[in-house]
């Protein structure tokens, strides 16, 4: 069975796709986005799987 590590991370909305592309490159699979605290900043909950 798979074993998944987490991150929470701040997606600033006019570089989003920078910063998406960054934890991609890292392995990490975007599973979902929330608002933040103002319009400018959303949350981004990712996870990768541990390594052995």
């Amino acid at each position: 069975m798979t074993k998944w590590e987490y991150l929470t991370a701040p997606i600033l909305t006019h570089a989003a796709k920078q910063i998406l592309d960054n934890f991609g490159a890292d392995g990490w699979e975007l599973v979902q986005i929330a608002p933040g605290m103002n319009p400018e900043n959303l949350v981004g909950y990712f996870k990768r799987p541990l390594e052995a």
